[in-house]
């Protein structure tokens, strides 16, 4: 089956494009996604980067935020996915789910941790409070650190539902080490997140497709970044970010993906 068949369409559309029943699409998405966790985990390790851009977006499980009750399921509401890619290689190195706020943060920069090699890099990251206290206790002997905060001009109330912010002026605070603010950015990761809303359905903005489940959700994205970084040729480097990053020698299959 076809990756957008899994990632890229409604459901339902997948069921009728496929032929297979959507209990079964959605099991196999979560064993294919769980192979990629397993894939990424064992491959991604010790990698060499110099310039980490990290970022949280938003998406949500079941219901909005503002609709959870305090008998729902305590991952239902707000689901935020932390992605930190480097900026040379395109790799995402790393990625968690949940809550935005300091465990989930910690946890993010925990497997960054583990996923890069002992070496000097600088991380970028936007205002989020956690990032001082995550990558001061965790990287602090291998990273520099800058947050990059936007300031947005407060959006007229008939735009606020479907117009983007507009961004007035940034700022570079130097928080750790001693970043190189010619080196501050956070473009590829935020193009990363268009990426992620345009490939799968359930984080496509202002539709009715959504996640019903945590394991579902945690599962899309395995599949969509195992993909993304081993089997999808990048336009401007012409590789796949794990080649670029030196971890394979050559593009993959959907089959050796998921071997």
């Amino acid at each position: 089956m076809e990756i957008n068949a899994l990632l890229g369409h409604y459901l339902r559309s997948a069921e009728r494009i496929s032929g297979l029943h959507r209990d079964t699409i959605l099991k196999l998405m979560v064993t294919a996604g769980e192979k990629c966790e397993k894939l990424m985990a064992r491959l991604i390790v010790n990698v060499p980067v110099k310039d980490i851009e990290c970022d949280e977006m938003w998406g949500f499980i079941q219901k909005k935020q503002k609709q959870v009750t305090e008998d729902d399921d305590p991952n239902y509401g707000d689901a935020y996915a932390f992605v930190a890619v480097e900026r040379n290689t395109k790799l995402v190195v790393n990625f968690a789910l949940g809550k935005r706020d300091q465990a989930t943060t910690d946890i993010f920069i925990e497997g960054l941790r583990h996923a890069t090699a002992r070496q000097n890099f600088q991380i970028t990251a936007d205002g989020f409070g956690p990032y001082v206290s995550a990558i001061e206790n965790t990287l602090a002997d291998r990273a520099s650190f800058s947050q990059l905060i936007k300031v947005y001009r407060a959006t007229p109330e008939g735009e606020r539902k479907y117009s983007p912010a507009e961004v007035v002026s940034t700022e570079v605070v130097p928080v750790l080490g001693d970043p190189d603010p010619r080196r501050v950015c956070t473009s590829i990761v935020e193009r990363q997140n268009l990426t992620m809303r345009m490939q799968m359905r359930r984080l496509t903005r202002l539709t009715n497709g959504f996640s019903k489940k945590w394991e579902n959700h945690w599962s899309a994205l395995c599949l969509h970044f195992a993909y993304y970084n081993f089997c999808r040729i990048h336009r401007t480097i012409r590789v796949t970010p794990a080649m670029q990053a030196g971890i394979t020698d050559h593009v993959w299959d959907i089959a050796e993906l998921l071997v």
